[in-house]
């Protein structure tokens, strides 16, 4: 780091929006790493993940929000909740909107939000390689209308184009201030909850239909060995008997299966050895246990 601490600029950036409109993919273009669950499933990420980029004498924290939606369930709220509390607490705000879905309804109830907080945002259209120039056009133009961004980009979070560019924008608006983290620190949670949300992006991309939003993962022991080698026990917590037998799979092939991915991934982002062991518990209800939320650092709400 050669900026001197006059240069030196910090700050929160919150990417906000729909359920799968890219937000995870685009947090692990910028921060130059994998940190964040990425499925073609909606409402993947559960909790307000934050991901650290480097630009120049600026350091980005993003927090990757759950998608916004209209909720259904006690989770469902909780989520919706982190998401909107994660753009209240950042400097800048970024709604990245899937531009083949255009504006839907959970945008139109994003964009109502953001005018009754009273927030300045940036406007970042996803997915553009997907989508006409003339179409793309029309919908900025439509949403400007609608909210006064500070700002448009047009960007391919998957393939990376456009992301440079929001990046330096973002970096210039940061207020000045020294660094919050290292300069080596990709991410600011624990490495156990990051290791569980690699578990469970893998049950997401495995398994089908409803089980992967009935199914919660938990990083129970991580001992690490005179040899850099690591040991991590994980508990995949399912609300009911028949959820377990699909989680196991004949013969313990599907768990064997979710447990060689996961520990690739991890051995990857470790860069170490992993022995990785894997527990299926029936914990009828998860979804209304306090201590679960704690978990995942979501607030649990009332009824």
């Amino acid at each position: 780091m050669n900026e001197t601490a006059e240069q030196m600029r910090a700050g929160f950036v919150a990417l906000i929006g729909a359920p799968n409109a890219g937000k995870s993919t685009l947090l692990n273009q910028m921060v130059g790493s994998k940190v964040a669950i990425v499925t073609h499933k909606v409402q993947t990420t559960r909790t307000r993940l934050r991901g650290i980029a480097i630009e120049g004498a600026s350091q980005l924290v993003f927090v990757d929000t759950p998608g916004i939606f209209k909720p259904k369930r006690r989770l469902d709220r909780a989520m919706v909740q982190a998401a909107w509390g994660g753009a209240q607490d950042a400097d800048l705000v970024v709604l990245l909107i899937d531009a083949q879905r255009g504006i839907d309804e959970d945008v139109a109830r994003i964009l109502e939000g953001l005018k009754e907080g009273g927030r300045p945002a940036v406007l970042a259209l996803n997915k553009i390689d997907l989508i006409r120039r003339e179409e793309l056009l029309a919908l900025a133009d439509d949403l400007n209308k609608r909210f006064a961004f500070s700002d448009t980009f047009m960007i391919s979070a998957e393939r990376g184009d456009g992301v440079a560019d929001l990046r330096a924008y973002l970096a210039e608006k940061m207020p000045p201030g020294p660094w919050l983290y290292p300069e080596d620190q990709i991410a600011d949670a624990p490495m156990r909850s990051l290791a569980a949300e690699v578990t469970r992006e893998k049950l997401f991309l495995r398994l089908h239909e409803e089980l992967p939003y009935s199914l919660t993962v938990e990083t129970e022991t991580w001992n690490e060995f005179k040899n850099g080698s690591v040991r991590i026990e994980q508990v995949i917590f399912v609300q009911r008997e028949a959820h377990k037998k699909i989680v196991i799979g004949k013969q313990g092939n599907s768990l064997k299966k979710i447990g060689e991915l996961a520990r690739k991934d991890l051995e990857e982002m470790l860069e170490r050895r992993v022995h990785l062991f894997l527990f299926v518990k029936v914990r009828e209800r998860w979804g209304d246990d306090p201590e679960r939320y704690a978990q995942m650092g979501l607030d649990y709400p009332k009824e």
